[in-house]
């Protein structure tokens, strides 16, 4: 029980850390100002056109998350790279299975039409 006891210190100690922030942010935060300027978005000194919050196309998102994906994939090849002659024969194997393995989501991306830009 005095396990949990130590837990329940922490998790008391974290709410009014939380707490005690959010009192402290809201009586020293500044009093909002009616300039109209204040609340648009700054966009380096250009007037800005529109609502900033025009939908965007899911497939941008797709696309985004997919380059992310075999990005990393890819920043695995280099470790393996550097200590390819101590991996042998063995490491080749494990290598090409898994490029074999990035090949297959690659083509599957492709086929579902992931890469097309309408």
């Amino acid at each position: 029980m005095t396990a949990y006891l130590s837990l329940l210190v922490v998790f008391v100690l974290a709410v009014l850390l939380i707490g005690g922030i959010l009192v402290l942010s809201h009586l020293l935060n500044p009093q909002r100002s009616t300039n109209p300027a204040k609340g648009e978005a700054y966009e380096c000194g250009i007037i800005p056109k529109g609502d900033a919050r025009a939908p965007v196309s899911i497939r941008f998102f797709v696309m985004a998350l997919l380059f992310l994906i075999f990005d990393i994939e890819v920043v695995f090849l280099f470790p393996w790279a550097v200590v390819y002659h101590k991996l042998m024969l063995l490491g080749w194997i494990e290598m090409v299975i898994f490029l074999g393995i990035l090949l297959v989501g690659y083509f599957y991306a492709w086929g579902q039409g992931a890469f097309d830009w309408k």
